[in-house]
């Protein structure tokens, strides 16, 4: 299963929107979420504050500031290709 991770802090509202965007995602796609606020960490404010939300997938930062919803699909390889389309 895929891993994702979340890093966020509080009184941010960016970092709101991306939880409730993971949390529709995680209605229809199967990933582990972990969530890590960052507040009062030393070594975690250094590294994310100025870009949070932060979101990794399996390791590997995948998004700062929005989750984009069908890019995060992409991430997890889970696009689907329409009926009728063709692959070059």
């Amino acid at each position: 299963m895929r891993q994702v991770v979340l890093y966020h802090a509080a009184d941010c509202h960016l970092c709101e929107r991306a939880q409730a965007t993971l949390a529709a995602l995680r209605e229809e796609i199967e990933f582990d979420l972990r969530e890590v606020d960052i507040t009062g960490d030393p070594e975690l404010e250094a590294r994310y504050r100025e870009l949070l939300p932060v979101v990794e997938i399996d390791g590997r930062q995948a998004f700062t500031y929005f989750v984009q919803p069908d890019a995060f699909r992409r991430r997890l390889g889970l696009t689907q290709t329409s009926p009728g389309a063709t692959s070059l």
